[in-house]
């Protein structure tokens, strides 16, 4: 069975010489839910943009189910949905029309659409919103409209930039269940995070990068040992540092 994600030897280089990513790399397989943690400017946004086929990259590989997001970006988008960190959606929309426009794109069947977006509105407390404008939503209805517009096609790849931040913490709870019920039908989350409390309930397995260096990986067991995860996080930082 393939990974659903691969990243082999992935290295990114800005203008200005500086490593943004360098010699990256990790295996999610199916049904793994997997964070992406480290300071701001460590490459974590870098690699999940290049992993989702929005920045391009000479360095190295990256396979979603065996495809190569260079020479197959169309295949790999097909099976995906990115969050990007601050989610920058159609204003002039309402809620309904830009998931109608994603049911669409991802070719997903009208009463299949129906059911998913009942029940994710109903879960993140948007079912009254779906009428309105996204112009006039706050971040974080923006930020559920675009989960449900994710969880849509049930992808088999879900890939999160910071999806907690400027969630309420019902709507937390709520997202961690439907990640978790995304894995249990054999799909893969690749997330990054700063809450480490809710990486360390949620993830099955974790990696720590720093200077686009990847300081360490493995289980949750194996990377935090008995202390917490925030624990381990600033031990190993500050080791490498």
């Amino acid at each position: 069975m393939n990974a659903v994600l691969e990243i082999r030897h992935y290295g990114k280089m800005y203008g200005n010489g500086k490593k943004a990513a360098d010699n990256v790399n990790i295996t999610v397989q199916p049904g793994e839910i997997y964070g992406f943690i480290g300071h701001n400017g460590a490459g974590k946004t870098t690699t999940i943009r290049a992993v989702v086929g929005v920045l391009g990259f000479v360095e190295g590989e990256i396979l979603i189910n065996g495809h190569s997001i260079k020479k197959e970006p169309i295949v790999c988008k097909a099976q995906t949905a990115y969050i990007p960190d601050n989610p920058d959606i159609y204003d002039f929309l309402t809620g309904m029309q830009y998931l109608d426009y994603m049911g669409a794109v991802f070719q997903v069947d009208t009463q299949t659409k129906k059911q998913r977006i009942q029940k994710y509105a109903e879960l993140l407390g948007m079912t009254e919103d779906l009428g309105e404008l996204i112009g006039n939503y706050s971040h974080g209805m923006k930020q559920k409209i675009v989960l449900i517009g994710a969880f849509l096609h049930e992808p088999k790849l879900l890939v999160l930039d910071e999806p907690f931040v400027g969630l309420d913490p019902e709507a937390s709870f709520h997202l961690k269940e439907m990640m978790r019920e995304l894995c249990a039908k054999g799909s893969a989350i690749f997330f990054s995070t700063h809450v480490l409390d809710v990486a360390e309930k949620l993830c099955h397995k974790v990696a720590i990068i720093k200077e686009g260096r990847i300081i360490a990986q493995g289980t949750m067991e194996e990377v935090k040992g008995s202390q917490s995860l925030e624990e381990a996080f600033l031990e190993v930082v500050e080791h490498e540092g």
